[in-house]
Formats: structure tokens, sequence, C-alpha cells
């Protein structure tokens, strides 16, 4: 089949997968439809809950593994909606539905190249092909959970909307919860400890505070105070202020390096949710961020986070699409954005898996 043919298909796939609600953990029907893919092409493939995987013909244990993966599942259609989310229909050149964007483009590119490639023998690495589930969610059945039941992953793609542009790093993520601590008392009575009082340095503190190491890629850590809760009626003067914050981190810190720091010189209490969503990146001169620029493309720095995060190989974000669109209402993608990324997705892999004779 040639590459004119497999993108009418992978076009007709993410029509499909838009017309099948795919919300996280509830992506039953589009592992179905990504199954269909791979028995139309007669291509061997392993599913795990709704995570749809599988290796090239050629697969060879004595040969590094290049992971390609991108998600199915969405997050819901907001309130702003004046399209059918779940009707796939072409206004103007633009793919409209939910997922369409973010991230069926990548997703059914990726699966189309995996298909151009699938057959192919003197490759320079083995093949993986995952489509995954609850990256939206960052669940626990997302890539990250299916990684022990993988091959050894040396290096990867991420389909995430970057413009297929080579995103080289992406931003990790801490979420903090914060405590201000003061004395509760009735409104009518002196208190010279009230939390929400207090709060207000607290949160000059967070605006001001600034990391030391500023990354080339990715510039420097964002620390974001995004919410802040306290007290329950009018006349009491709560015990506490919450606050929850938000830090992007850059490749320059682990996210226990950035908890560490936090904690230590905070002017409040601190307890990290979770420190597993850890930043990415991929050296500028490595022969797949080679063989992209060789295309014409150019390397960033993503601030979003993605699958990425569970990996610890080099790896890169690359994928049609604006992740500007993702989560917007009327989410769409520029059908001729799917048919030049399968174009340079071939063309990319060409260039870093096709040896030299």
């Amino acid at each position: 089949m040639d590459k004119k043919q497999l993108t009418e298909k992978a076009l007709d796939l993410l029509k499909q997968l838009i017309s099948i609600p795919s919300f996280s953990s509830e992506e039953d029907n589009t592992a179905d439809a990504i199954e269909a893919w791979f028995k139309a092409f007669d291509i061997p493939f392993k599913r795990e809950i709704n995570n749809v995987f599988a290796v090239n013909k050629h697969f060879d244990d004595s040969k590094p593994t290049l992971l390609l993966n991108s998600h199915h599942d969405t997050v819901e259609p907001n309130s702003a909606y004046t399209k059918d989310p779940f009707h796939p229909h072409i206004e103007d050149g633009k793919l409209y539905g939910l997922g369409s964007n973010d991230a069926g483009g990548a997703l059914v590119s990726l699966i189309a190249t995996f298909t151009h490639f699938y057959s192919k023998d003197n490759l320079s690495h083995n093949l993986l092909m995952v489509a995954s589930m609850e990256e939206e969610s960052s669940g626990d059945n997302s890539l990250r959970g299916l990684l022990p039941q993988l091959p050894k992953i040396d290096v990867a793609i991420v389909g995430e909307p970057t413009l297929m542009q080579l995103a080289i790093a992406e931003k990790g993520l801490v979420v903090f919860d914060a405590q201000v601590k003061g004395t509760p008392s009735h409104a009518a009575h002196p208190n010279e400890d009230n939390p929400i009082y207090k709060s207000i340095e607290v949160l000059e503190w967070f605006k001001n505070y600034k990391f030391k190491k500023v990354s080339e890629a990715l510039g420097e850590v964002k620390l974001t105070v995004t919410q802040i809760n306290a007290g329950v009626q009018h006349n009491a003067v709560p015990a506490q202020v919450n606050l929850v914050i938000d830090v992007r981190v850059n490749d320059k810190y682990t996210n226990a390096e950035i908890a560490e720091i936090l904690k230590k010189e905070a002017p409040c209490v601190l307890k990290e949710r979770s420190l597993r969503l850890n930043s990415s990146a991929i050296a500028k001169d490595h022969p797949l961020v080679r063989s992209g620029i060789a295309v014409g493309r150019e390397t960033y720095g993503s601030p979003t986070l993605s699958d990425q995060a569970a990996l610890t190989c080099q790896s890169l974000k690359l994928g049609p699409g604006d992740s500007t669109r993702s989560h917007s209402a009327d989410e769409f993608i520029y059908v001729q954005e799917v048919e030049e990324g399968i174009d340079l997705y071939i063309r990319i892999l060409e260039g870093f898996l096709m040896k030299k004779t």
C-alpha cells in the first residue's frame, strides 16, 4: 500500500475514533477500533485492558527499541462546544471532533507510520507501537502501568500536537498542598494570628520565588499558586488556609530536588502529592533529533505534560496539531496536518532507522 492510501485509511481511523466516546478509563470501543486496524493489516498485537500494542515483524532482541506512543483517551467536552464533539466532519480543511487534535491526529499518524515500516527488514532499531489509555488522567493503567510488560525501550517518540516541531524537552510536574496555620477564633475578638492575613505574605513569597537553575530548552522552573481555600462561615476565623501549588520543573532538577528545596525554604507547611512526573529530554545531537532537523524541523522545549513523564529513556515529543487547541471547545485538526505528519514521521524514521549500504 502506498503512502497516499495509508494516509486515507489513517484519516478514516481518526474519524472513527472521534465518533466513539473514549474518556479516560472508558476507552474500550476505541481500543476495539485500533485492534481492527492491526487485524486489517495482518499485524499481530496485544491488548492490556485498553492499551493496544505491537512490534515490527523482524523484531530482534539484540537491537535497541524505538517506542512510538500516543493515547486514545480524551477529556470530557467542555460546555462551550457549539458542534457535536462526536460528529467528525470537515469544514474548510479542518476535521472537527473531540480528540482530533489531542491526540488522535498524532496517534493515527504514528500507527500509519508503524504500519509503513512493519515489514521492513534491516532496520537499526526495533519498533514498538503503543496506543495507550488513561493519559489524560495519568491513571495507573496508562503507559506508566504498562511499561513492565513491554520490551526494554531505548528511545521514544511520544505523539502529541507540536506542529511537527521537535520538542526535545518537556517540563515535569509536582503539585503541592500547602497549609498556612493560625489560631481559630470568633471574628468579634482580637486575633493577631489570623491565617488568612498570614497567607498574604506566603502568597507574595511564592509569587516572587525563583529557582536558580535555568534550562536552555525549558527556561525557568515555573511555580504557580492555583487554588486557595479557607473558612466555613463569616463570623469565624479559620485554623488554616489551604493552598495548591503547581510547579513545572525543568530538566535541571529532579522532582525530588524541587520538593526538598521548597519544603526547606517555603514559609508554610508543604506536602507533595507525587514525585513521579519528572521532566523529559533528548540530546539535541541524538540521531533521531538530527534526522528531524535534516527534514527541516526545529527544536524547542515544551511546557506541557505527557506520557513522556513515565519514561526513563531519552524521548522526543512530536506530532501534528497545535497544543493550544487541546481541551478547547470545537477542537479540530487540519486534514493537511495529518497528511504532512505521516509524511514527516516516515521521512524522519527513514533517516534514523534505515541502515546505509
